[in-house]
């Protein structure tokens, strides 16, 4: 099978298997989602999750966030880890949001990386998701293992293994194809014990196989 070929099939199957797949991030507009990305490093979404529907109620937006006490974002963020940091940075970002756009989330990507604890991962999402412009894949811990995986790149550094997938992804697959990739991440394709026997993917993986024989 040529690898055109094999890249067509793997994203009918990943669209066939997750139809329905989005951001696992909660959130009700591009002001919580950009919070809630800047929480998500190296932390589950289901913690976010557990976290924002608190944090959000008390600042609902980002003049409210702006203007909070640091002591208690932190506290309200803690369980999402280096929360110091990340209290500072959702804080920083809220309130470039005010002084520099209104109290609005711009759609720009320099403007997006301006805001503080933003970098190309969280800008790629708010853009993608909120406003459904594509400038690249977001590469998170599950997209990087995947792509590997399925042998679509062989880089480790998340800013290459996304140029690798913007070359063979089409660009108007690029949004959804991150989704489906970590909802198969999470599902199916796990860290420690994939379920290679269940996964729809199998004869166009070159890792599956080897896993089921002990071999990788």
């Amino acid at each position: 099978m040529s690898d055109k070929r094999r890249i067509r099939t793997i994203l009918r199957r990943l669209e066939k298997a997750y139809p329905d797949a989005e951001c696992a991030l909660h959130h009700r507009n591009a002001y919580e989602l950009l919070v809630a990305t800047i929480l998500s490093a190296q932390c589950t979404d289901e913690t976010v999750n557990k976290v924002t529907p608190a944090l959000f109620a008390r600042y609902p937006t980002p003049q409210r966030l702006a203007a909070a006490k640091r002591a208690d974002v932190e506290r309200l963020v803690h369980a999402t880890g280096f929360f110091r940091n990340k209290a500072k940075n959702i804080q920083g970002a809220a309130q470039t949001l005010v002084a520099d756009f209104g109290g609005e989330v711009p759609r720009d990507m320099d403007d997006l990386l301006s805001l503080p604890g933003v970098a190309r991962k969280t800008a790629n999402v708010v853009r993608g998701v909120c406003f459904g412009l594509a400038d690249g894949i977001v590469v998170d811990t599950h997209v990087r293992r995947l792509s590997q995986r399925l042998g679509l790149t062989q880089n480790d550094d998340p800013a290459k293994i996304e140029q690798d997938l913007m070359q063979v992804i089409p660009k108007s697959k690029w949004i959804v194809f991150a989704h489906q990739l970590i909802w198969h991440g999470r599902r199916v394709c796990l860290a420690k014990k994939p379920k290679c026997d269940e996964c729809v993917l199998l004869d166009v993986c070159p890792t599956g196989p080897k896993i089921l024989k002990g071999l990788a």
